[in-house]
């Protein structure tokens, strides 16, 4: 491989390794774990729009999803899809690993702009992804499908993080208005879907990893503290609706009624 063509996938090598520094600070091998930092703020009863435990364990597979894409980008150095994200993919990486250093210490608010940001990042990612098409199964599922599924984690987990946050910084509206802001926030997740629907391809990882989160707000609502009915019944419709609006997306999307890029003629929907 030519100098040119090793510096891209270097990048993204090194932007891991800082990442999996990070991770194993989170899993507490190295700090603290994530539940037990910042005060408790992010453990999984902190507020009505935390997901109960088991739902990150998506992380999981993400981590192997992007440890997979490292993988992969060495045996493709001249992929011009790999190239157009590389920095995004590095920033991504980076950012994750900013995230848990400053929760580490308890900077609350600078983790509500680096989540913030992060999903900025991967919307900006999959994007790019979407002027072209994956050119193998492979490639879907490992570029496509990793960073889809990242995005839509990270879009609900934001929404979480910020709820977190202003409750540890003392905001207290009370049982009844902070079971209506939590409704609320969650047509706000809805909304932020649809526009991932409509912007991205329709993108069944996005949309699975969103309603996954939902899924396990709604568990958490029903099985610990803070206990709502109300809110467990409107994340459980919140990650329906955008499965819904995914699907429709879809259906245009393949009907021929949604811009497809120049270069993907055929209008296929990525992963």
């Amino acid at each position: 491989m030519s100098t040119t063509s090793l510096w891209r996938p270097a990048v993204i090598t090194a932007s891991a390794v800082v990442m999996g520094i990070g991770t194993l600070a989170g899993f507490g091998l190295l700090g603290t774990r994530v539940e037990d930092s910042s005060g408790g703020a992010f453990s999984a009863d902190a507020t009505l729009l935390t997901p109960a435990g088991p739902a990150f364990s998506i992380w999981s597979l993400i981590y192997v999803g992007l440890i997979a894409f490292v993988i992969w980008q060495w045996f493709h150095p001249g992929s011009e899809r790999a190239t157009r994200i590389t920095w995004l993919t590095a920033a991504s990486m980076i950012l994750n690993a900013i995230w848990l250093g400053v929760t580490q210490v308890g900077w609350l608010w600078p983790s509500v702009v680096v989540i913030l940001t992060l999903a900025v990042v991967l919307g900006l990612l999959l994007r790019c992804l979407g002027e072209s098409r994956p050119t193998s199964t492979l490639e879907a599922v490992v570029v496509d499908g990793t960073f889809g599924v990242y995005l839509g984690w990270v879009a609900v987990a934001s929404v979480a993080n910020v709820t977190a946050v202003l409750v540890a910084s003392g905001v207290d509206p009370g049982e009844g208005v902070a079971t209506v802001l939590a409704v609320v926030v969650l047509a706000v997740a809805v909304a932020l879907g649809a526009v991932f629907a409509l912007a991205l391809a329709a993108r069944w990882t996005v949309a699975a990893a969103m309603a996954w989160a939902l899924a396990w707000i709604a568990v958490g609502r029903l099985t610990s503290g803070p206990a709502s009915v109300t809110v467990a019944v409107a994340a459980v419709v919140s990650a329906l609706a955008i499965l819904a609006v995914t699907a429709y997306a879809r259906h245009r999307h393949a009907g021929g009624t949604t811009r497809v890029p120049a270069n993907a003629p055929d209008g296929r929907v990525h992963a």
